[in-house]
């Protein structure tokens, strides 16, 4: 990268906690919170085999990542990767691409925040407190990665600590009657409301859009890779505890909620969270959790600005987006990259007060396909960069892909899978026709602008290097 691009590297100002616990974040959303609801409506009990089997994909594709990212720890991670292993239009349309679905994330999240606010004053218009929270979340990101990574550490801690809570109370209540005069529940509501595929195994295939759409932010790993002290022990240790992260936080509390609630009633009587804190007599339990949404979808969005700003940062050191998005401060943050996602996600102020509801809807499925493109990209790249090794460098890998390469087939397999079952749905439907057309802007630009010709310059002068 010249020195006109870029004054200054980025800091590696990241330490190990803050990886782990900012990994445990992106994993635990506003979809656990808010989603989960809905997609037990379409599965009832059976959506513990959702979360579970989705999760257990999760992380062949989160191993796929740190395979390469512990090799070649970079900003723009899977961008980079792509450009590398599947060609340039690949990595520039990846890079623009996870901009793009990150945008549209958090234009839901600010929108949220305005919703969750509304619980304390009602009288306040939502659009004043989805701005605040953007100048907020736009501020930190001006500071030192290690100032944003505490914010995001203690974001983290308190939606763990919570849902670690519910789950010791609700196991309290399923095996000594804690809170039900000491008459122990019991797990039989998993099964005594119709059975546990109360809807058939359609059902629990009808909710998996919403499923992978709560595990939206787990790449956010690789993205970190460029500013982390340590990326070989900080990456490999929080991507090896993805799985069991989402089995205890999704899987376990969905299990303890459904074991105390009859599925049917879960989203009819407010949040099951609120729900079982209050049945232990526990006062103001609406206002803690309301309190904890409030910080998931703050936490979210601060994700959201960090991560697009260093995607435009690796887009700008291949004169794929404007130079200046290259250009870091004094803390060593891409100052630019950051102001351009924030003013982006302004028009989601302006967009969100005047859409209605059903729009929302849909900008979370179109955040999906734009998820399972990046899941996909990530898959495909780490083929080919396996494809790319001798033998000797496959086994001088620090860390590796198990079972490659059929993990690594299944895992697209089931994202192709996930991807038809949108294109079924009616609700989701929409996402297959936006989700495209903004990926063929994208080819289009790329080609208008000249950038296959300069790419096949470089590669060809690449080549007589060689």
């Amino acid at each position: 990268m010249s020195k006109s691009t870029q004054d200054k590297e980025l800091q590696r100002g990241l330490e190990e906690r803050h990886i782990t616990l900012m990994s445990l974040g992106a994993a635990i959303g506003v979809g656990l919170f808010l989603g989960s609801a809905s997609a037990i409506k379409m599965a009832g009990p059976g959506i513990l085999a959702g979360y579970a089997f989705s999760g257990l994909i999760m992380f062949f594709i989160m191993r796929a990542l740190g395979e390469m990212a512990i090799q070649k720890p970079v900003a723009g991670s899977f961008s980079k990767y792509a450009r590398d292993y599947l060609g340039p239009l690949a990595g520039y349309i990846t890079g623009w691409n996870y901009w793009f679905l990150w945008v549209v994330t958090c234009m839901a999240e600010i929108t949220a925040i305005g919703i969750y606010m509304e619980y304390w004053f009602p009288s306040v218009p939502r659009w004043i407190w989805a701005l605040a929270a953007l100048v907020i979340m736009a501020g930190v990101n001006f500071l030192a990665v290690k100032a944003y990574g505490e914010l995001e550490f203690w974001f983290a801690l308190i939606k763990i600590v919570t849902i670690i809570g519910m789950i010791l109370i609700g196991a309290g209540m399923i095996i000594f009657g804690l809170g039900n005069g000491g008459i122990a529940t019991g797990v039989e509501n998993l099964w005594e409301h119709g059975g546990f595929f109360p809807n058939g195994i359609k059902g629990v295939f009808l909710s998996l859009q919403m499923v992978m759409f709560a595990y939206l932010g787990i790449e956010m790993i690789g993205v970190t890779a460029g500013e982390v002290k340590n990326p070989e022990k900080s990456l490999s240790r929080a991507i090896d505890t993805v799985f069991w992260r989402i089995l205890l936080f999704y899987v376990g509390a969905l299990f303890v909620i459904m074991s105390i609630y009859p599925w049917e009633e879960i989203g009819t009587k407010g949040s099951p969270f609120v729900l079982t804190f209050e049945k232990i007599g526990i006062p103001g339990a609406a206002g803690i959790i309301n309190f904890v949404v409030l910080t998931a979808a703050l936490s979210s969005c601060n994700s959201g600005i960090f991560s697009t700003a260093r995607m435009l940062f690796n887009l700008a050191g291949h004169d794929e987006a404007p130079k200046s998005f290259g250009k870091v401060t004094k803390n060593g943050v891409p100052g630019m990259a950051v102001l351009a996602s924030a003013g982006a996600l302004l028009i989601g102020v302006i967009l969100n007060y005047i859409v209605p509801a059903k729009v929302f809807t849909w900008v979370t499925s179109i955040a999906t396909f734009g998820a399972i493109w990046t899941w996909g990209i990530i898959l495909l790249s780490q083929i080919w960069y396996r494809k790319s090794l001798n033998q000797r460098e496959v086994k001088a890998l620090k860390y590796k892909m198990p079972l490659f390469p059929y993990t690594s087939y299944l895992a697209l397999a089931f994202l192709a899978f996930v991807i038809a079952l949108m294109a079924y749905n009616p609700d989701t439907r929409i996402a297959l026709v936006i989700g495209p057309i903004f990926l063929i802007f994208l080819v289009a630009v790329y080609y208008i602008k000249g950038f296959h010709k300069r790419d096949r310059m470089e590669t060809s002068v690449k080549k007589r290097i060689i």
